[in-house]
């Protein structure tokens, strides 16, 4: 096929000037301003401030046969996951961080990663999935899983078995009671059994609690929540204060079942992230809000939010949780379940809707969610502050609950 003949007027060409590499981030900047430029990271080749997707899922062999840029396949590792597992890493202080497809498969390769006949410890009051999985499955993988109050420093202790338990697993605040687990107390207990602490620390966020700080080993987040903010993407991210041997087993865990998360979804996660110190700090400060005036409310009988002075562990909130108390609470509505169902059956504003961490305020009736063994009281509705304005919300709310209880006089 013959060539096009060049046009002798038009000039060569420039040659591209070899892209510069984006430097390394200055001391002393906060990880506010990192997130927000996704670590500084750009793309070299074209200097857009926003790096590209990554969705190549096998990768050219050496003429030597091995891998020097380091990726081989798609299932086990992505460029793009990389890039969002390293500012979950920051965020938590961690060594390094991996991301799942859920945080589900994030939370159970841990389990998964221990041998048949471990005990571990978890808690009584935990995100039902979870708890269900321990309960109903874990057992099929040699497991030997006790249900413990984690608020209680001296039954955890008591439980642990010499040379059998391996892993203690803490989530505080707990969905959706809000009590809390004295991490640095049970990170002791666990490290002179020779077990790990593990800690799920969704509603906390990182913004707010850095368990790895307090001791802990791992941490888990259900990176679909605060981390994402947008309700539009499924992940689970882990991270750990150590990059052992068991840190590995989760890795070969994670890449054996195909439990990492999807370039694109990474992408998205990544985006969500760059404004997660100010979401988080605009909807803990409507839950904040939202708690101080619905403790006041003629249609609730109690609200559950660590940040009040009234919550029985405010203590410790205050020791763990730097700078604010999350974006969820409880209240628990006078009249029983019949009311609290109706309260949520009036609603305008915030949505009926599962999950949490989002930009959007939702509301859940827990208990019929959950079912005949659920530790959640059947009068007791789940809120997820998100970042409307906050009078909006309250009225709303307000006006849903003196329907659904009968009373007409406003709240002072």
């Amino acid at each position: 096929m013959a060539r096009t003949p060049k046009n002798p007027s038009q000039k060569p060409a420039p040659k591209k000037a070899p892209a510069k590499k984006a430097k390394p981030a200055a001391s002393g900047w906060s990880k506010r301003t990192l997130t927000a430029q996704a670590m500084g990271g750009i793309d070299e080749e074209t200097r857009g401030v926003v790096r590209p997707i990554h969705v190549a899922t096998t990768f050219i062999r050496d003429p030597d046969n091995t891998y020097s840029s380091g990726f081989i396949y798609g299932r086990p590792d992505n460029e793009t996951v990389r890039e969002t597992e390293r500012v979950i890493a920051m965020w938590e202080d961690a060594k390094a961080a991996m991301l799942f497809s859920s945080g589900m498969s994030a939370a159970t390769c841990v389990f998964l990663a221990l041998k048949p006949g471990d005990h571990v410890i978890v808690p009584k009051v935990m995100y039902w999935s979870l708890r269900n999985w321990l309960k109903n499955d874990a057992s099929h993988w040699g497991l030997a899983v006790e249900f413990v109050d984690l608020t209680d420093v001296a039954a955890v202790k008591a439980a642990i078995r010499k040379g059998e338990t391996k892993l203690i697993w803490a989530e505080t605040p707990s969905n959706p009671l809000w009590s809390l687990s004295d991490l640095t107390a049970i990170a002791d207990i666990a490290h002179k059994a020779g077990a790990r602490l593990a800690v799920d620390s969704t509603c906390a966020t990182p913004v707010f609690s850095q368990p790895l700080t307090l001791g802990a080993d791992i941490v888990m987040h259900a990176a679909t929540k605060s981390m994402n903010g947008h309700s539009d993407v499924v992940a689970g991210a882990l991270a750990t204060a150590k990059d052992d041997e068991f840190w590995q087993r989760i890795a070969a865990t994670r890449k054996n079942l195909g439990a990492i998360l999807g370039p694109f979804e990474a992408f998205l996660l990544m985006r969500g992230l760059r404004t997660l110190d100010l979401r988080v700090r605009a909807a803990s400060a409507n839950a904040m809000e939202l708690a101080k005036r619905f403790t006041e409310h003629p249609s609730v009988a109690e609200v559950l939010y660590p940040g009040l002075p009234s919550h029985p562990q405010y203590a410790l909130a205050k020791k763990q949780m730097k700078g604010g108390f999350g974006h969820m609470l409880s209240i628990r509505v006078k009249g029983g379940e019949a009311s609290a169902i109706a309260t949520a059956a009036s609603v305008e504003l915030w949505k009926r809707a599962t999950s949490l961490g989002g930009v959007e305020s939702l509301v859940e009736h827990r208990a019929s969610i959950e079912g005949p063994d659920t530790p959640c009281p059947p009068d007791l509705l789940r809120l997820s502050a998100g970042i409307e304005d906050v009078d909006d919300l309250y009225a709303d709310l307000d006006q849903a609950l003196r329907r659904a209880t009968g009373r007409s006089n406003r709240a002072k």
